[in-house]
């Protein structure tokens, strides 16, 4: 059996300490590196979300457009909605 002093046990204890706060050092570190990837991902891929369902209005609004040009309305404003803001579109020429 392995007899230990009081004065090895107070060193291995304090070496213990060290590396357990160490430890934790080193996993908040790790795991705040995690977050920010995380979070990173999160507010990139709710950015593609948005730009994905604006997708389809721009593209509505774009062949209104393109349908008014077609017939020869020249005079006409078009209104789409992008973000939740009405942008008017005008397809009058100044000639």
């Amino acid at each position: 059996m392995l007899a230990l002093s009081l004065g090895q046990a107070k060193v291995i204890a304090v070496l213990v300490v060290i590396v357990l706060v160490g430890g934790a050092l080193a996993s908040a570190w790790l795991m705040k590196e995690v977050m920010q990837k995380v979070a990173l991902v999160v507010i990139f891929g709710l950015l593609a979300l948005l730009v994905w369902t604006q997708r389809t209005s721009l593209q509505d609004c774009a062949d209104r457009v393109r349908e008014q040009a077609a017939v020869g309305v020249r005079e006409v404003d078009t209104t789409c909605n992008f973000l939740g803001q009405d942008i008017t579109i005008s397809t009058s020429s100044d000639e």
